[in-house]
Order: C-alpha cells, then structure tokens, then sequence
C-alpha cells in the first residue's frame, strides 16, 4: 500500500511546456516559432480579422436581424409536462397551477417573465390554470378535462385566448 506522501503522476501523464527562445539546441531558439522579421514576430500584434488592407470578411458580409430589447422571456410548459408532474405527486391538481407551484414542482427552474402554456401532450386531470398565456390548443385541452385556465396578462395578443 502506497502512502500519501508517495502518490504521484503517471509517467507523462504532465507534459512539461516548451521553453522558448533558449537556444538553437532546444529547436524553438533564436526566432522561438515565430518566423522572420515583419509585423508578426514582434510583440503586441492583434490583427485577428486584418486582411492586408482588403476590406475584411465580417464587414463585407450584409448585417441581418436585431434584438428587440422588449421581448419578454417565457417559461414554455406543455401540458404533457404538467400532466406528469401531477402524476408524479409533484403538482397537487386541486390547487392552482401558478408559476410559483410550477417552479416548486420542480417543472421549472425560475421564473421569468411568465408561464406560456403549450398544447402538446395529453392532459388527464382537472386543474386550474393561472398563467400568463396559454396557446388555443392548450387552452382547448384544460377545458375539455374540466379544468380552467385564468390568463394573468389581461394584454394577452390576438393569438391567446382566455377561458
């Protein structure tokens, strides 16, 4: 049995780094890898997109898209999802199903701008929903389980519906 203070590395399991610029014996010597003369072999260069003076690539090529600075952050839940946190004993389908229930289900992991409820899956149980937005589909789905969905957002788009 090998004691603490004798425990080491494999053999080269650690490579020792090349030691540059220590004469011509050790193969990087002299220029140490960096060539002859010219604006490269001397320190300080950063000329990362520079093409010789020729218009570069990243500024020939057209911009496209932009970000909207007022886009809100979703958390998108399906109701497949839901429906197994309920059966895993994780959501309590007689109480609201809310963001905070949500995140202390551990469906989510924190909240952002507000729960988006999608329709995909299948949805057994009898619950109420109190969401911010909740796609037709999805909306469809709770009532026809019996359930309700109540939408947060009263500014919801054309695109979502309440029950």
């Amino acid at each position: 049995m090998t004691s603490l203070n004798g425990i080491k590395d494999n053999e080269g399991a650690r490579k020792k780094r090349m030691r540059v610029g220590r004469g011509i014996g050790s193969g990087k010597g002299k220029t140490g890898g960096r060539g002859v003369k010219g604006q490269t072999s001397r320190t300080g260069v950063a000329i990362k997109g520079f093409e010789g003076g020729q218009m570069p690539l990243h500024r020939r090529l057209p911009k496209r898209g932009f970000n909207n600075i007022f886009a809100l952050d979703w958390n998108e839940v399906s109701l497949g999802r839901i429906q197994t946190a309920i059966d895993a004993g994780k959501l309590d389908a007689k109480a609201p199903v809310t963001e905070a229930a949500l995140v202390a289900a551990g469906v989510l992991r924190r909240a952002k701008a507000g729960v988006r409820v999608l329709g995909s899956g299948e949805l057994k149980a009898k619950i109420a929903l109190e969401v911010a937005h909740a796609t037709k589909s999805a909306a469809a789905a709770v009532e026809k389980a019996g359930g309700t969905v109540t939408l947060l957002n009263p500014a919801a788009d054309a695109g979502e519906t309440a029950a």
